[in-house]
């Protein structure tokens, strides 16, 4: 299975990733909901009363409210009302309604409708973020997975290919003992590495279905089903032969050429205290008197009246204000706004540094093990060599399999560790590279 199928498989299908885009879909939803606050409102209205034949009242009605910005309402109404028993303040008839409700203090500058639309434009902000952040998590942890998994197999594979050069070396020595060219101490000398090699093998085998199984965590098919363990399943390309060697200078000088604000996780704590910011200016507002101004235009059917001077006929207005007497649960919230304006810039201090923290680490992990590799590089070759020496003195009868073993087994530990090392470069490539593809882009 090659990286490129894999790592589509989970950008496509996995769990969490559909999880994470489908909160994105609901801070969306969110946003639109808030712009809700802003759409007109039609009502209507009849009915009537009668009791022992008397009409009481006999009224319908239609509205329509459009909300605007400011705290500013619009309103435009009819209304016919008739009856027996009308109260004085209602008036007989069809009646026209044009009027606006203003605030004059509290809510004029900024008001729960225009908070909720702000707060959930900054919520969808967050949740882009959010989900990159989340999602790249994902991807790192799968790919950081794929590249053990490749790693175990390799080392399985070198298992493998070390216990059948030790078979075949049982064999030769068991010859030589017939012919009587060696002593029976070097057959014991063959058998006993052969042995200790078997059991690496199969401790090289069980890791290998161990990382075969975390790998299948991460494959899932397009109808949210798991794959099943797939006989037979193996890399597509060793550790030694991807190209990631020769292009991570070119990811290092591109994670340098961003800004650290541009991090995913910056840009969620910058959408945040925007969020806050909108919050502690509504807060603030409940400090203010309420002073709410509305106004109405009147006219009766069939007839036509002005409406200037607004304050001489056909109108009717009202004044209301209201202050509570000692504001204490309004100091206390916006007190409580402020404090967390206060905790989150100081979270933001902290992240930005954490990122750069972070780009540091991760470079300087990833150039020191890029060296470490190309020393392990040498030593095996100068390992090969030693070994090819003794296999050769060892023909011809100037040396021992124990030395040879020996030789071996120095071998074996270099070849290992540099496959420890390659995996240790890929994490730490596969770190910056996904926290390179956490900047958000304008």
């Amino acid at each position: 299975m090659s990286y490129t199928e894999f790592i589509a498989a989970v950008k496509s299908y996995h769990p969490l990733v559909v999880n994470y885009k489908i909160e994105n879909q609901i801070a969306e939803a969110d946003l639109q909901r808030a712009r809700g606050g802003f759409d007109p409102v039609l009502e209507g209205k009849m009915g009537s009363k009668t009791i022992d034949g008397v009409n009481y009242y006999n009224e319908r009605n239609a509205s329509l409210g459009i909300p605007v910005w400011y705290g500013v309402e619009i309103r435009g109404k009819y209304s016919y009302i008739d009856g027996d028993k009308l109260n004085n303040s209602e008036t007989p008839g069809e009646l026209y309604q044009v009027g606006v409700t203003l605030p004059l203090l509290q809510n004029l500058l900024y008001d729960k409708r225009r908070a909720i639309l702000d707060q959930a434009k900054e919520g969808l902000n967050m949740a882009k973020a959010e989900q990159i952040i989340r999602i790249n998590e994902v991807l790192l942890e799968a790919d950081n997975t794929y590249w053990n998994w490749v790693k175990e197999y390799e080392l399985l594979k070198l298992q493998s290919e070390v216990v059948e050069v030790n078979r075949k070396r049982v064999s030769l020595t068991l010859k030589t003992l017939e012919y009587g060219e060696r002593a029976a101490i070097d057959t014991t000398e063959a058998i006993s590495q052969l042995q200790s090699f078997q059991l690496d093998e199969q401790d090289a085998y069980l890791r290998f279905l161990k990382a075969t199984q975390e790998l299948t965590l991460f494959l899932w098919k397009e109808n949210n089903q798991p794959y099943d363990i797939l006989d037979g399943l193996i890399p597509e390309r060793p550790l030694s032969s991807i190209d990631v060697y020769k292009e991570y200078p070119v990811l290092i000088r591109n994670v340098r050429e961003k800004s650290t604000f541009d991090h995913g996780s910056l840009r969620y704590y910058l959408g945040k205290q925007n969020y806050l910011i909108s919050e502690k200016a509504l807060k603030f507002q409940s400090l203010l008197p309420k002073v709410n101004f509305t106004y109405n235009y009147l006219n009766k059917q069939n007839r036509r009246s002005e409406v200037f001077p607004m304050f001489e006929d056909n109108f009717q207005y009202g004044l209301k204000l209201e202050l509570p007497i000692f504001l204490r649960q309004a100091k206390g919230d916006y007190k409580i706004a402020k404090h967390k304006l206060y905790q989150n810039s100081l979270e933001i201090q902290y992240k930005a540094k954490e990122i750069e923290n972070k780009v540091t680490n991760y470079i300087n992990n990833l150039t020191n093990y890029h060296s470490q590799i190309r020393i392990a590089e040498r030593n095996i070759e100068n390992y090969q060599k030693l070994l090819q020496a003794e296999e050769l003195r060892f023909a011809n009868g100037e040396s021992s399999l124990f030395v040879i073993n020996s030789r071996e087994n120095k071998l074996i530990d270099a070849q290992s560790k540099i496959l420890d090392l390659r995996l240790k470069f890929m994490h730490s490539y596969n770190e910056l590279k996904w926290l390179n593809n956490s900047f958000i882009a304008e």
